[in-house]
Formats: structure tokens, C-alpha cells, sequence
């Protein structure tokens, strides 16, 4: 656990990527092969389920620590994170009398995982022994944030490839693939999740997404036009759907098996040939028509899939790229061959439900400018530019895929609620509540807390502050005066929410020193969007 806190410390102080890369390869080339699984695990998303409550950890924290429960909670609402507040308390109402034997760090989550059927007072237990056998703060921190099923470091599952990549010699595109898919860090060792013979006897292992970079200069300097393949940027959930040994299986882009979330792709499991992985979109539509997004968020989430679900939002899989075929992987094959073998396999399954992502055609740049400003009639974001002799890649890179997406929808509002950030952000007001005008009131109508620099974070926290007016738990009510103009990329109806509207994606775009608070936007100016750019 010591070696595992002194990698999350430099992970945590230093912004740089070099740094952190360097951290991870000391780590991965000399801790324990349990704990280098379990790292891997952890850092792509495989943490252990919550184990205690949040409600019994105060409890006991304050117990142990001799303090009033109201104190704790004062503390919490200061620090804005329970895994550290209690980490701290903890250090400074204990020192511990001897040295105490150290524990790697998956002794800890293999306690965690047997404490999922042990009684109150078993978890109680190893809770007071693990505080008091670690000896740093950062140590009980990762503790208790394992524990609390909320353990999230800032580093990309792509850093931690690259890391991974130099440590074992392997290239990067075949390390992303090992440590896809489905496996359990308890059952397996770093050796064989890594070594070449591990093809994981896992049907369902999907392959990496290659991603797209914003374009970042004029389109025209792309060069001819007819070297890129361009398509729609679909607004659903990127996937894999995956088909060998007559076993199906469809991932999400986060690694998630969304297989049984869309039932009506069953039919697919007798109509697709074995040995197939099709790359594409996950999308509500009608046929070949693309539905609005927030359709679709009517399924996420939902346990039981009913038929009146998939009636009202029914849902189609959008294929752009076939990367596996036969039962051989053919990304190393350029995209125009691999889209004639795609266009080969929709054709043979002529299912609505298995649509080929249309190519768009045109002449010159200039014309497909104007095509992109009808996204939004389209439901998609932009455009995906592809060069017709790219390989499918893995992560983000730069050159061969861009995204051209649309200009963002903006509007000018008010803020009105703030509260603490979490981590580094902790000790400031870094999460805001934004409001439109109806009438002489304020109505709340989103949450934002990306898009300001770090100066303007301060600043932001010394007014709140300064300007709090009312208090609910970690929530802040202050004065209305600091206008923002937040982006968002699509807008829909709510039942919800208080104004009838919900954002997609909103983040803070500007701050607007130039404008008062009598200047902002209307509620009546959301309604007026969403009959543009909302719910067809």
C-alpha cells in the first residue's frame, strides 16, 4: 500500500506527462505482480464495489476520533470529500505507537471483496484496523476511497498503455487490447494479462476505439477532398458489436457490456457471420433516420428493458468500420478496403436494425461547410473526416480521423448556487448552479463546472466567499451578480428540471464581465431553442 500512496502522490502533484509516465513505469517494473494487476484494474475503471456506507463510515470515523458527529460533518463540507476528511481526522487524533507490518495493496481489496457478506461488526473491524495500521494520510485516503467504491485518479487508460507498453517491450495497440474486455484481477496474474499467449479465451473481448482529434486548423488545408471518407459524427453511444463462436455481445466505448441494455440486437446473434467485430454507433432511429439523443436516455439506466421501452425508443446500430473479419483482425487494412467488406456484411443482413453509416458526398470543402450546417436536422454533431487509406488505430491520434463538429449553442446566465469541488479542488467553489430570467425570477436551469482557468476559479471562490447568502450542506446561495455564457451541444425537455429544459454537455464557455445580470438570457429564450435545436 506504501509503494501504491507513493505513486498516487507524484500522480497527484505533478501535471505533467512525462513525470507521470515515468512514476507508472517505476511502479509497474518493481511492485508486486498482484498489485500491478489490481493498479491496471483500478485505473480502467474495475474498482471494487462499495462496501461500507457512507453513513456508517462518519459514524465510526467519529467514534474513533472521540469528535461530535456535527464536527465531522463541519469538516466534510470544508474538505468536500469523505475519504479525505476522515483520512485527515484520522491524522490528527491518531499517532501510531510502533511500527506495524505493511500490507501490499491487494491484501486490502481482497479483505474488501470478502467484507461484501461479512456482518457490521466484521466490517467495523477491519475499518478501525486498517486506519490504525497505515501510517499516512494518503495511505488511509486510498483506503477509505477503495472501500467507498469512489476510487478515480486523473490518469487516461492511454498513459497507462504507454506505461505498460515500455515496462513489457509489447506495442502499445496490443496492450490496450490485453487489458480490454472482461477479467478479473483476482484470477488472473500480470504475466498472463500481458503475455502474448494471453489472447483471453474471451469471445467478448472488444478491440481499442481509435479516436479523433477536433480539426484544428481550415479544412481545405486537409488537402483533396476526395482522399477522406466523410460520414456523419452521430450523437449515440460509440460501440462494438461482436459476434465469434455464435456467442454476441455488444460494447459500449467505456468498456461497458451493454448486451442485454438492447435486446432487440438479439436477432442479430443468427444474421451476422462468426468472427466479426463491427465498430459504429448506437443510436435511436427509425430505420435509417436518426432520432434526438434524449430518447435514448430513456433506456440508460433502466434494469428491465420493456417492450413499450424499445417501442418508443427504439434503437439501431449505425456501423461505420469492421475490425475484425472471418476471425481475423484486418485493422492493419486501409479504410476503403474495410468498407467494402462492411458494406458487403449490412447488405447480406438487411435488417433495419443494422445500418451502414452513409458516406456523404461532395465536390469541394466549401460545399460540405454548408452541408455541416444542418447537423442538428440530422441529429448528429458534425462530420467525421477519415482518410480513405487510414488503418484503424488505437487511442487518440492525430492525422488520418478529425472531427468537424458544429458550433456550439450558447446563452448568457446568472449564477446562482456554488459548492466545493472534489481532489485538488476540494478547498474551492468549483461546481455552479446557473440561472435564466422568467419574468422578475430566477429559474435554475443547469450545472457547470468545467471551462474556467484556474485564475478564474479563485477568483470565482473568493466572490462566493465573500457573497454567500444561504446555506444547504455543501451548497452555497449567492448573490446573483457573475454572468457566464455557457456552451452546450444540444437541448431537450425536461419533467425533471424546474424551466422544462435539460442541456447536454454545458460547460462554461466565458465569463461575461460585460454584461449585468439584467442582461441575461430568458427562460422564454430556452423555450425558443428547444423548438429549434431540441426535440423534433
Amino acid at each position: 500500500m506504501k509503494q501504491f500512496a507513493r505513486l498516487i502522490d507524484v500522480l497527484n502533484i505533478t501535471t505533467k506527462t512525462n513525470e507521470k509516465l515515468a512514476a507508472l513505469q517505476d511502479y509497474f517494473k518493481t511492485a508486486n505482480d498482484k498489485d500491478k494487476v489490481w493498479v491496471i484494474a483500478l485505473f480502467t475503471g474495475r474498482r471494487p464495489k462499495r462496501t461500507i456506507s457512507a453513513t456508517l463510515l462518519k459514524q465510526w470515523c467519529a467514534e474513533f476520533c472521540q469528535i461530535p458527529s456535527w464536527l465531522l460533518d463541519e469538516c466534510y463540507h470544508t474538505v468536500g470529500d469523505l475519504s479525505e476528511t476522515i483520512a485527515l481526522l484520522i491524522d490528527a487524533h491518531y499517532q501510531p505507537q510502533q511500527p506495524t507490518t505493511e500490507m501490499p495493496l491487494h491484501y486490502y481489496i481482497e479483505q474488501f471483496r470478502r467484507l461484501e457478506k461479512a456482518t457490521e461488526e466484521e466490517r467495523k473491524a477491519f475499518m478501525l484496523q486498517g486506519w490504525t495500521q497505515l501510517q499516512t494520510t494518503t495511505e488511509r485516503f486510498i483506503f477509505n476511497k477503495l472501500l467507498s467504491g469512489a476510487f478515480r485518479i486523473g490518469v487516461s487508460q492511454q498513459l497507462i498503455v504507454q506505461a505498460l507498453s515500455k515496462v513489457t517491450g509489447k506495442a502499445p495497440s496490443v496492450i490496450a487490447h490485453r487489458i480490454s474486455g472482461q477479467w478479473d484481477p483476482g484470477n488472473i496474474g500480470f504475466e498472463a494479462l500481458t503475455s502474448d499467449e494471453n489472447n483471453i479465451a474471451d469471445d467478448s473481448k472488444p478491440y481499442p476505439f481509435y479516436l479523433a482529434y477536433p480539426v484544428e486548423n481550415e479544412v481545405d488545408k486537409l488537402g483533396d477532398i476526395n482522399e477522406w471518407q466523410v460520414e456523419w459524427k452521430w450523437d449515440g453511444i460509440r460501440g462494438q458489436m461482436i459476434k465469434r463462436n455464435n456467442a454476441f455481445f455488444v460494447w459500449s466505448r467505456g468498456e461497458d457490456l451493454m448486451t442485454e441494455k438492447f435486446p432487440e440486437y438479439a436477432l442479430l446473434q443468427e444474421q451476422l457471420p462468426n468472427g466479426l467485430v463491427l465498430d459504429g454507433e448506437i443510436i435511436v432511429a427509425k430505420g435509417s433516420t436518426p432520432l434526438a439523443f434524449a430518447l435514448m436516455q430513456t433506456r440508460i439506466g433502466r434494469k428491465n428493458i420493456t417492450r413499450k421501452v424499445m417501442q418508443d425508443a427504439p434503437v439501431s446500430f449505425f456501423a461505420y468500420d469492421v475490425l475484425e473479419y472471418d476471425g481475423k483482425d484486418i485493422r492493419h487494412e486501409p479504410l476503403y478496403e474495410r468498407r467494402k467488406i462492411l458494406e458487403q456484411i449490412v447488405a447480406g443482413v438487411n435488417q433495419e436494425i443494422l445500418q451502414l453509416s452513409p458516406v456523404v458526398h461532395c465536390t469541394d470543402w466549401v460545399e460540405l461547410a454548408t452541408l455541416r450546417e444542418q447537423s442538428r436536422e440530422h441529429f448528429a454533431e458534425g462530420f467525421m473526416l477519415k482518410r480513405k487509406n487510414s488503418s484503424y488505430q488505437t487511442g487518440r491520434k492525430r492525422g488520418d480521423w478529425w472531427k468537424w463538429k458544429i458550433d456550439a449553442l450558447t446563452i448568457d446566465a446568472v449564477m446562482i448556487y456554488a459548492q466545493k469541488g472534489s481532489g485538488r479542488r476540494s478547498n474551492l467553489y468549483t461546481d455552479y448552479t446557473f440561472a435564466v430570467k422568467d419574468g422578475d425570477a430566477l429559474v435554475p436551469f443547469a450545472k457547470a463546472y468545467s471551462g474556467l482557468t484556474d485564475k478564474e476559479i479563485a477568483q470565482v471562490d473568493n466572490f462566493v466567499k465573500r457573497n454567500a447568502i444561504e446555506k444547504f450542506g455543501p451548497v452555497r446561495t449567492v448573490k446573483p451578480e457573475l454572468v457566464f455564457e455557457l456552451a452546450f451541444e444540444g437541448i431537450a425537455a425536461s419533467k425533471r428540471h424546474k424551466s422544462g429544459v435539460a442541456l447536454r454537455f454545458p460547460r462554461i464557455n466565458r465569463w461575461r464581465h460585460d454584461k449585468k445580470v439584467d442582461e441575461i438570457n430568458t427562460l422564454d429564450d430556452l423555450k425558443q431553442m428547444l423548438q429549434l435545436y431540441g426535440n423534433k
